[in-house]
């Protein structure tokens, strides 16, 4: 369960600091953070499901 709320937090932060290297002001880093959060989400959430299925 910790893997695609990881990846959502870490996909946010990475996704604002990138807009913010661009130079973008405060709706680009929101819209970067939320479509960055989306991609790392679902790998963690597929990353989960690889592991729950290897174990059993």
């Amino acid at each position: 369960m910790i893997y695609p709320l990881c990846g959502l937090l870490f996909g946010a932060l990475f996704g604002a600091f990138r807009a913010k290297a661009r130079g973008g002001k405060l709706q680009d880093l929101l819209q970067w953070g939320a479509a960055f959060a989306v991609i790392f989400g679902l790998i963690g959430l597929f990353v989960l499901i690889f592991i729950e299925r290897s174990y059993v």
